[in-house]
């Protein structure tokens, strides 16, 4: 009897634009994750809206960008706006092919100018029990990030012990002070980390450097794990995406 499974994937698409905000991109950037198969998708800069791009660009998207991504494939999603400007807007966003039990968007802005979000909620897999998932994009600078993770923290810390998790995102982790004590203070895994003994690197998308993007779980057992670089991945966002499955407990 084959084991219950989740695949996942987390992916800064940097608006919809190319690294250096060359091309839009934003339907490659669709057909490439639908391609990964992923029952979860995390996105990071998820266009909502934007009047100035929509009058200038030929073939943008007038839609909600994580619409037109989870359009037929995804049935259930949702999207955490946390940029709000004069043009528009942009945020976080969850894709599942699986129904949300809850979904609730956290502000977690440290500065009105860097305006952040912890997207989170639990998901209901067939014969299984609900996953704990969240979606984060953290800020720049290391005060800002102290008080984020202690807010990402806060949420896992009011989880059961058993509950399975999955927390997938842009970390801006330079240091790897986020993961060291995510690790440390409530167990939890990296899955580049387990698969390749230590985290992968996944920025900037044409010659990864910076281990920046990652995908964090607890009693879930990972079956495979890679960093999606190389074609066509390079010529979409300045990111790399994670992908990783996980056998269901």
């Amino acid at each position: 009897m084959e084991h219950p499974s989740i695949s996942c994937l987390t992916y800064n698409i940097h608006k919809g634009f190319s690294l250096g905000n060359r091309d839009y991109v934003l339907d490659a950037i669709r057909q490439s994750i639908r391609a990964t198969g992923a029952d979860l998708v995390a996105l990071q800069e998820v266009q909502g809206e934007h009047h100035g791009h929509a009058s200038r660009i030929d073939n943008w998207h007038r839609e909600a960008h994580f619409e037109y991504l989870a359009d037929s494939v995804w049935d259930h999603y949702s999207y955490g706006k946390n940029a709000i400007y004069q043009e528009g807007h942009h945020g976080n966003a969850l894709l599942s092919k699986h129904p949300f039990l809850s979904v609730f968007n956290q502000d977690i802005s440290q500065w009105r100018f860097s305006q952040r979000g912890l997207l989170h909620g639990r998901i209901q897999v067939p014969g299984h029990r609900a996953i704990q998932v969240a979606c984060v994009h953290m800020g720049f600078l290391p005060y800002e990030q102290w008080r984020q993770t202690q807010k990402l923290g806060r949420w896992l810390q009011q989880l059961s012990p058993s509950d399975p998790v999955i927390l997938m995102g842009d970390m801006n982790d330079w240091s790897r002070r986020i993961h060291r004590y995510l690790q440390r203070k409530f167990g939890v895994k990296e899955a580049t980390q387990q698969k390749f003994g230590r985290l992968q690197a996944t920025f900037p998308s044409l010659q990864p450097a910076l281990s920046l993007d990652r995908i964090y779980y607890k009693n879930l057992y990972l079956e495979q794990c890679e960093v999606l670089h190389g074609k066509p991945w390079e010529t979409l966002s300045d990111h790399c995406p994670v992908y990783a499955k996980f056998l269901l407990n």
